[in-house]
């Protein structure tokens, strides 16, 4: 019987690709005496300066958190977002949620998703640009 068997090879294993990068739900925008509930405040990991901040505008955010009861055979929620603009000059991002985020979401992480790209909007304003 062991001759029947096949043996496999098994190649290297890579580690699983992430498509995401941490974040940190830091709070909410606010001024001294008002609070945007709809707008969140994300400190993304790695990134430390307004410019490089742009690459992440429109990118998607989802922030996921474990609820009591059971729906679709998980305890599993998401809330979903989009990156939409700076915030400071330190790499924290703006980001507006299909529900605004509970406040026990403040310092907890989100994932910011590295889709939808938007390198063929890029690649037209370079084209455009370099027949001037």
């Amino acid at each position: 019987m062991s001759d029947d068997k096949k043996q496999v090879q098994r190649g290297k294993r890579t580690p699983p690709i992430r498509l995401w990068v941490r974040g940190i739900f830091t709070g909410f925008r606010r001024s001294k005496v008002k609070q945007n509930c709809n707008q969140a405040l994300i400190k993304i990991e790695g990134l430390e300066d307004r410019k490089n901040a742009a690459y992440y505008f429109g990118k998607k955010v989802a922030y996921i958190y474990k609820a009591t009861n059971i729906k679709n055979n998980t305890k599993f929620r998401v809330i979903w977002g989009k990156i939409t603009t700076n915030h400071g000059n330190n790499g924290v991002v703006l980001a507006r949620f299909r529900k605004n985020l509970p406040a026990i979401a403040m310092g907890r992480q989100v994932r910011v998703m590295l889709y939808p790209n938007r390198f063929q909007a890029n690649f037209k304003e370079a084209r455009c640009t370099q027949g001037q």
